[in-house]
């Protein structure tokens, strides 16, 4: 297991210094618990608006608010101190104009205290980064399978796999590395995609059932402990049970109620 030695938060210039010289770890966290587990280990931290499926048993992200990412991210914040901690802007948030994004931005850097946003953003979306960045907020773009357009991509689907995607794709990071994002996150790309944009870019990468070729990984916390249930993607790779280890706990406590048992009043209490 890698443990960092850094005795201070990563900073988003620290972030994009490592391209090139070595892998960027990212999981999502949207507790304190889960938070100071994995600040010790990971680069970044991203509150999800993922959050919405598995904290909450959404069927997608579309339904995450504002007010919500918010109370995550500040809790995540206040856990940490070493990871840098990228929040992800809801749906609605920042689509409509970008004096809208700029306002809803601003107070997620001001009231939890985070590194960077980020922002599910194609070509039409890039002048709004754009926007963002010359006023002081850092800018994670996020292209390929973007959850936010769920309804437009049809469902969770790989994207890139026709040579028309896969230029759409390209075409939007381009965009949104020229409006000055400091990283890229590819989900769901086409393994030849992503690598040929991991290449061009002198930004890092980030990918999420994407290429290896990316310059680092982000998964959501809970899949890979076992945890995500039916909304686990097919390419995650499950690290742990957690789930079996959970279960099993609480069972034994269970049985140990209905026969009587209470050893933590023992303990407690001195019986």
């Amino acid at each position: 297991m890698s443990i960092h030695a850094r005795t201070q938060r990563l900073t988003v210039p620290q972030l994009v210094a490592m391209k090139g010289r070595q892998k960027i770890v990212s999981l999502t966290a949207y507790s304190s618990s889960i938070a100071k587990l994995i600040d010790p280990i990971v680069d970044f931290i991203l509150v999800g608006d993922s959050t919405a499926m598995v904290g909450y048993g959404r069927a997608s992200t579309l339904s995450m608010q504002l007010e919500e990412i918010i109370g995550h991210t500040r809790a995540v914040v206040d856990s940490t101190r070493l990871s840098c901690v990228i929040a992800d802007m809801p749906f609605g948030s920042y689509q409509e104009s970008n004096e809208q994004a700029f306002r809803n931005c601003a107070q997620v850097l001001a009231r939890t205290g985070c590194d960077a946003v980020k922002l599910e953003a194609n070509k039409a979306l890039a002048g709004t980064v754009e926007f963002l960045v010359a006023r002081g907020i850092p800018v994670m773009a996020h292209v390929g399978l973007m959850p936010q357009f769920v309804n437009i991509m049809g469902g969770f689907k790989a994207q890139g796999l026709s040579p028309e995607t896969a230029a759409a794709i390209t075409l939007d990071a381009q965009a949104n590395l020229e409006a000055g994002a400091f990283s890229l996150l590819l989900e769901g790309v086409a393994e030849g995609v992503a690598r040929q944009i991991t290449q061009d870019s002198k930004m890092p990468t980030i990918g999420i059932g994407a290429s290896p070729a990316c310059d680092g990984q982000v998964l959501v916390t809970e899949d890979l402990l076992g945890l995500g249930g039916e909304h686990t993607p097919r390419f995650v790779k499950q690290y742990a049970d957690v789930g079996a280890v959970i279960r099993d706990a609480c069972e034994r406590f269970a049985d140990e109620v209905r026969h009587g048992q209470f050893p933590e009043a023992r303990h407690c209490y001195g019986i």
